[in-house]
C-alpha cells in the first residue's frame, strides 16, 4: 500500500483488525488519557478485556506493519488513519482525501496528546454518512463515524450527539449497558480539548 509522504513506510491494510477484540479499546481509551474521568475507563465498555487489549496493541503498533484505515467518500474527501509506528515516535495520523488529487493531506495527529485542525461535527458526519462503496475501505456508517471520532474538535455538538455514539459502539459490540457510559466519557473528553476556530478555513474545502 502506497501513500504520497509514506512512500517508505510499511504500511498494511488494518481493516481487518476492526473486528478484533481489542481494537476500540486500543483506538478510543486513549482520548481519556488526561484523567478528567471520575470513573476509570476500561476495555470492558467496550465488551472487551484487558488481555485482548495487550495482545491487539502488539499488532497495531508493530514497527514492521503499520495499519491504515481507508474511510472512502463518495465525490467528496475521505479520511485515511496511519498507525505511526517510528521507533521513539509512535503516534497516529490522519488524513483527508479529496476527489481529483493524487496526493493526501495531513490534517491531525496524536501522539499523547491531539494537534490538528480536526472536523466539526458536521464535517465527521459528512464523511461517516457518504461511504464510497466502489473505493476499498470501511463502508459501515457506525465505524466510520468510531475511526473519525478523535478528529472531533467542535464544543457546540448536537443533543443527538450521544445517541449517535453510543448506537455507534453498539455496532462495535458495546454491551447495552456500557455504551453509553462510554460515549458520555469520549464526549466530556472530547469537549474539554476542542478548540475548533469557525474562521479556519475547512479542511473538507481542499484549500
Amino acid at each position: 500500500m502506497l501513500i504520497k509522504g509514506y512512500d517508505v513506510s510499511p504500511l498494511v491494510a488494518g481493516e481487518s483488525l476492526l473486528a478484533r477484540p481489542g481494537f476500540w479499546s486500543n483506538y478510543l481509551l486513549s482520548m481519556c488519557s488526561d484523567g478528567g474521568c471520575a470513573e476509570r475507563p476500561v476495555p470492558e465498555w467496550f465488551g472487551e478485556d484487558g488481555a485482548d487489549v495487550d495482545a491487539l496493541s502488539e499488532v497495531l503498533f508493530d514497527p514492521e506493519r503499520w495499519p491504515v484505515f481507508r474511510v472512502p467518500a463518495e465525490d467528496s474527501p475521505g479520511a485515511v488513519v496511519i498507525y505511526r509506528n517510528l521507533d521513539g515516535d509512535y503516534g497516529t495520523d490522519y488524513l483527508l482525501t479529496h476527489p481529483g488529487r493524487s496526493c493526501a493531506e495531513h490534517i491531525a495527529s496524536w501522539d499523547g496528546d491531539f494537534s490538528g485542525t480536526g472536523l466539526t461535527w458536521r464535517e465527521l458526519i459528512r464523511i461517516a454518512d457518504s461511504p464510497s462503496f466502489a473505493a476499498d475501505g470501511v463502508q459501515d456508517t457506525g465505524i466510520r463515524f468510531l475511526l473519525l471520532l478523535p478528529l472531533l474538535t467542535d464544543p457546540d455538538m448536537p443533543e443527538t450527539a450521544s445517541a449517535r455514539l453510543t448506537a455507534a459502539l453498539a455496532v462495535v459490540g458495546a454491551p447495552q449497558d456500557t455504551a453509553s457510559i462510554a460515549a458520555e466519557h469520549l464526549l466530556a473528553h472530547l469537549t474539554r480539548r476542542s478548540r475548533h476556530d469557525p474562521t479556519w478555513a475547512s479542511p473538507l474545502s481542499g484549500s
